[in-house]
């Protein structure tokens, strides 16, 4: 099951202090907007996205149709296909992808440890 690019959506007190923190490790902002308190860093193919104020836990995120340069991938596997592969092998979803459409669309499950994933397709 391809689930495309994969990144930790960190929930962060403070986006400044967080970025600069991240950037000793090699990280530098590859995307967002720091006025609406979110940015995403790379270090090579790793990416960490910082949150501030948008949620209460991290969160493990994949982008179905994405490479780690956020590049649409030639082929990918859909996000409703892979709800449905989730679904027929019994994961409890929290949020379901409508599949009555196309293109951008997300689902949402919980691991047992309560680790939130979030499968996050934007083409």
């Amino acid at each position: 099951m391809e689930l495309g690019n994969f990144s930790i959506s960190l929930a962060v007190k403070d986006l400044e202090a967080s970025r600069a923190f991240y950037e000793k490790f090699g990280f530098q902002s590859f995307a967002g907007n720091a006025a609406q308190n979110w940015l995403i860093l790379k270090n090579g193919s790793h990416v960490i996205g910082l949150f501030q104020g948008m949620f209460e836990k991290n969160i493990l995120t994949f982008n179905p149709g994405w490479d780690s340069n956020a590049q649409k991938l030639a082929s990918f596997t859909d996000v409703r296909e892979l709800q449905r592969r989730l679904k027929a092998q019994g994961v409890q979803l929290q949020q379901e992808a409508d599949e009555s459409t196309t293109g951008p669309a997300s689902l949402s499950a919980v691991d047992p440890d309560g680790n939130p994933i979030l499968v996050d397709q934007h083409l």
